[in-house]
């Protein structure tokens, strides 16, 4: 049976929608083209926000209810029309990104499954200086929807002190994001840094409402994710449907409308019309070009006071001055026992000395840098907390993980009473092509008597399983999938 099509004329461009009657959100019961021509009514402003910048596609082909994959290289079958850039990532690997400029282009990913658009923070002439700083608040489970936007306010005062305008939106999900626009002459770093800068300097001015610490275990409030500002870090861009059942959107803010905004308001049903009707709140972000100068001073400030750099995400090799990258719950050594070992604290010299004859033996990424936490592994191949944090599941699909938790607080009725909503810790984690999901509860609520102990998953999914090893940190080749034996 021959697959059902559309064909759109938009601006001269030609653009096939398949399937155009698929069904992407149950609930709603918006198609693709439904989707299609959201973007197409929203299309100056989604294209601000994602227009000239290489895009990871994270592709949702069985609706927003399914399984998406991330997909960085382009499609061999594309358009001609369509551009690319090739970018180079912490590991060391390139590939070649897709860009779009135009209309037809949002209309060429959204028929690929792509229901959010997610670029870079740099242009395609520009690939290593970001031309924008992304200040993302993240709250913790619990958190009430009136302290994010108090946290928007605070970060809207910490960047007009060092000179920076900043251009809200909901994130359209949990959070609300701050995006700067700035001049295209720092390094990744540099930017990653002035964003950590800011959110020292937010969590300092309402301290009971932010957090700058990275470790799950040891926040409150809404979390400033800094490290959204490290290469290879993308995040929904305006005007972008989220994959949540209300098809919710991604919206510009102005600041008057902070104060009271809810983001529920902002669909794809009711985005269109406001959009018609008041224009698009983040026009003249690229005009509000500005400086990181100030930013970088206030970060040589706060290295002064004693606060260097924070930790980065696991998938980046050790940084030069990264503190031990190890789990508050995890470290059984003071942070000085980590020092002198090698760049950013390596492992034990027993252990950076059989990495080396790994190495000679002909394995090609046993010398890659990876994390230690200062003690061997557990038996189980896990440590074991020097506080009370217990691993529940690991598995492909979120709702496999979040079963599992039932089952573990039906068997642990005590402790499950005594948990808080920042007590559980729920970790979407990078894999081959797609995430996992990893649960952990800190019990530091549970009174002692109450505390289970570690047990064996109730859910255990390796995502690396059928590959000859794990992708890590700077490896330059993927693993190959692990050679089926002949039986014979």
């Amino acid at each position: 049976m021959p697959t059902e099509k559309e064909v759109l004329r938009i601006d001269g461009r030609e653009v096939t929608v398949t399937n155009p009657g698929k069904v992407y959100f149950p609930e709603t019961g918006h198609t693709k083209l439904d989707l299609v021509k959201y973007y197409l009514a929203v299309a100056d402003g989604a294209l601000r926000g994602a227009g000239g910048r290489p895009m990871a596609l994270k592709r949702f082909v069985d609706g927003a209810a399914g399984q998406p994959f991330f997909q960085k290289r382009a499609p061999d079958n594309r358009p001609a029309w369509i551009r690319t850039a090739t970018l180079t990532f912490p590991s060391g690997r390139t590939a070649d990104e897709i860009v779009i400029d135009d209309a037809g282009g949002l209309a060429w990913v959204v028929n690929l499954g792509c229901i959010d658009l997610n670029p870079h923070p740099v242009r395609a002439e520009d690939l290593d200086h970001p031309d924008e700083l992304r200040v993302d608040l993240d709250p913790v489970p619990g958190v009430p929807w009136s302290d994010i936007r108090e946290v928007a306010l605070a970060t809207r005062e910490a960047l007009e002190a060092v000179g920076l305008v900043g251009w809200p939106k909901t994130s359209g999900s949990r959070g609300i994001h701050v995006n700067v626009r700035i001049e295209p002459r720092w390094t990744y770093p540099e930017v990653r840094r002035a964003a950590l800068a800011i959110a020292r300097d937010v969590e300092r001015r309402v301290p009971a409402l932010a957090t700058s610490k990275w470790w799950k275990e040891e926040r409150h409030g809404v979390f400033l994710d800094y490290n959204q500002n490290a290469k290879d870090r993308t995040v929904a861009s305006a005007y972008s449907i989220r994959p949540l059942p209300d098809a919710r959107v991604s919206t510009p803010l102005a600041w008057d409308e902070v104060p009271t905004v809810e983001a529920e308001a902002f669909t794809i049903d009711t985005v269109p019309a406001r959009y018609a009707a008041i224009g698009d709140p983040g026009d003249g972000i690229d005009e509000a070009v500005g400086s990181l100068e100030a930013l970088l001073e206030l970060s040589r400030r706060h290295e002064a006071e004693g606060l260097g750099d924070a930790p980065w995400p696991p998938n980046y090799a050790k940084q030069a001055g990264e503190p031990p990258r190890v789990q508050p719950s995890r470290q059984r050594r003071p942070a000085s026992d980590y020092e002198g070992r090698g760049e950013a604290g390596g492992p034990p010299p027993e252990v950076a000395a059989a990495r080396r004859a790994a190495v000679e033996r002909g394995d090609p990424n046993a010398g890659l840098p990876t994390e230690w936490a200062g003690s061997r592994p557990t038996p189980t191949g896990r440590r074991k907390a020097a506080i009370p944090v217990v691993e529940i599941a690991r598995a492909e699909h979120k709702d496999e993980a979040m079963a599992g938790f039932e089952r573990w607080k039906a068997r642990h009725p005590a402790a499950a009473a005594a948990l808080e909503p920042a007590d559980v810790l729920v970790d979407s984690m990078r894999g081959r092509s797609t995430t996992w999901t990893r649960v952990r509860v800190n019990l530091i609520h549970v009174p002692e008597e109450d505390r289970p102990a570690q047990e064996p998953l109730e859910v255990d999914y390796d995502p690396w399983a059928g590959y000859e090893w794990p992708d890590r940190p700077g490896q330059l080749v993927r693993a190959p999938r692990t050679k089926k034996v002949d039986p014979a």
